[in-house]
Parts: structure tokens; C-alpha cells; sequence
């Protein structure tokens, strides 16, 4: 059945106005037409709307239920063309980021919500992932924006610098490394090293110590869980356990190598799909937030 949204609104008019000529004249059409409208929508239905035998066209019981539903197919094709205007100024309709969990995300929620606030119509989705999980599920999934802390160079995708991320090597103060005053790598590769999981399956962490025993955790709130446990040793974004450095709930292993790393994330997306409004947006919101 194909349904006149056109005589759907011509009926509701008629409704509103209180007769047919009103009603013409709302919607700048002769009489004449509006009662061709209303006769054709009755059959494709093929059920009377109207009771026409009185002085005042009057609807009937089918005609009042009709009419009803009616009115919310015309305010839900209002809404499509709204929202069709709005991509038409180049709104995109969705907007995929991926952020490394090692990373702050309350910068990318921060943004969606202003963009939110700002009445974007565009659907946010926001995922993360972890080391080279990132990139593989960017591509995997066809995403827009990838917030990462290392990536591989492609000829389709342009990346811009974010502030530095400081990472500090921590233990439980009841591991048996919280007291040593010097660590070694074989001191590391003889206890429990904590890692996190990603989709990509390479588990190759370039910062990881190569021992035997590796516990793989599904994100860093689990890896923090397990170092207050004392289940081994790991590193962490600063940010995230400073509090628990300064309260003595974590330590700061006295490795030999260096306890502590600080790498630049970069924001990439896309040259094959520029970013539209949205993505302009939410890239500046990105920078803005990462730089506090």
C-alpha cells in the first residue's frame, strides 16, 4: 500500500480548520483539489474518512483512528526532512572514534556531549580498544577518527600531534619488588608482568619485558585491580594512578631501564573521507580537551 503523506496533511487541515475552504486556502490549494485528495486517500484505504451528509464535514470512527496515526507519520516525515537538511550542510549521519585505553576518553565524551548540546544530528559511536588493537578495529570497522598512542603509516590517513602521556612502571606495596632498590630486567622477567588484551591478536607491546609469564586484562581499570592485588607488576598512564602513588597505595618499581616513558598521541583520520561538520567539530573539541 503506498500512502499520500500529501492527502494525509490535506485531511488533518481539513480537520483543524473546520472545513474544506479553510483548509485550502492553508495549504494554497483550490478546493477542488483538497476534495480530490480526500476522495483518492479514502481509496487507496478503502474505508470512508469523512461523513459528508451533514452542513460541517465531520470524520468518521475509522476516520478519527486513521487520522491519528496519520499525524504521526507526518511529524515523523517533518523529522526526515529536517534531518535531511542538516546532513545536506554536511552533517555526516555517523561518526565512529576509537580511543587507545591507555588514554584519558573523558576528552572524547566531553566532546560528544558538547556536540550533543550543540544539536548535532549526527550519531556518535565511541569505542576502545588497546595497542595495536586500535588500528586494526579502525580499519575493521571503517571508523572516522582514531585517538592512538602508535599506529602504521598509510597513504589514506593524516595524523596530527596531541600532548605527551607520561607512563610509570608500578607495583602492589606487598609485591615482592616494591622493596628492592634496584630492579633488573631479570629481576621483571622472574615475577608476573600485568598486559593488557587487544583485538588484533599480535600481543607484541614494544614496551613489554619479554618474560614468560604475561596476564593478559581486558582494560586498565582490571590492570589497576591487579597491582593493588600484588598480582605482579606493569605500566600504567600516570593519570590514573597518580592518586594511589601519592598514597602509597601503588609504587613506582626502581627499574634499571627507566621506570617511567612518555609517548605522543596522535588523533588520524581519513584523507579518502575528509571529515565533515561533525568531525571538524569534534576534532577541535579533541584538541582543546587533550591540552588541558
Amino acid at each position: 500500500m503506498r500512502l499520500d503523506l500529501d492527502a494525509m496533511e490535506a485531511l488533518d487541515a481539513v480537520v483543524r480548520c473546520g472545513g474544506l475552504a479553510r483548509a485550502a486556502a492553508e495549504l494554497h490549494k483550490v478546493p477542488s483539489a483538497v476534495s480530490y485528495q480526500l476522495r483518492r486517500l479514502e481509496q487507496q484505504l478503502r474505508v470512508p474518512l469523512l461523513d459528508r451528509a451533514g452542513y460541517r464535514v465531520r470524520l468518521t470512527p475509522v476516520g478519527e483512528a486513521v487520522l491519528a496515526q496519520g499525524r504521526r507519520l507526518l511529524a515523523q516525515a517533518r523529522q526526515v526532512e529536517s534531518l535531511a537538511r542538516e546532513f545536506a550542510d554536511a552533517w555526516e549521519p555517523r561518526l565512529l572514534v576509537i580511543v587507545d585505553g591507555i588514554l584519558p576518553v573523558k576528552p572524547a565524551l566531553a566532546a560528544f556531549k558538547t556536540l550533543a548540546d550543540e544539536g548535532a544530528p549526527t550519531r556518535f559511536q565511541l569505542k576502545v580498544e588497546f595497542q595495536r588493537g586500535v588500528q586494526f578495529c579502525f580499519e575493521r570497522d571503517d571508523a572516522d577518527f582514531m585517538v592512538v598512542k602508535d599506529y602504521e603509516a598509510r597513504p589514506y590517513l593524516a595524523a596530527e600531534e596531541l600532548p605527551p602521556v607520561e607512563c610509570v612502571l608500578c607495583v602492589g606495596p606487598r609485591h615482592p619488588l616494591a622493596a628492592r632498590r634496584a630492579v633488573s630486567l631479570d629481576d621483571l622477567q622472574d615475577h608476573v608482568e600485568l598486559s593488557v588484551q587487544d583485538s588484533s591478536g599480535r600481543q607484541d607491546d614494544p614496551h613489554g619485558f619479554g618474560g614468560e609469564r604475561v596476564f593478559y586484562l581486558s582494560g586498565f581499570d582490571a590492570k589497576k585491580e591487579a597491582l593493588l592485588m600484588g598480582a605482579g607488576f606493569g605500566w600504567m598512564p600516570l593519570a590514573l594512578v597518580r592518586a594511589d602513588l601519592r598514597a602509597r597505595r601503588l609504587r613506582e618499581l626502581r627499574y634499571t631501564g627507566g621506570s617511567r616513558y612518555r609517548f605522543t598521541p596522535r588523533l588520524v583520520h581519513r584523507l579518502d573521507r575528509p571529515p565533515g561538520r561533525a568531525g571538524r567539530r569534534l576534532a577541535q573539541l579533541l584538541r582543546v580537551a587533550s591540552s588541558r
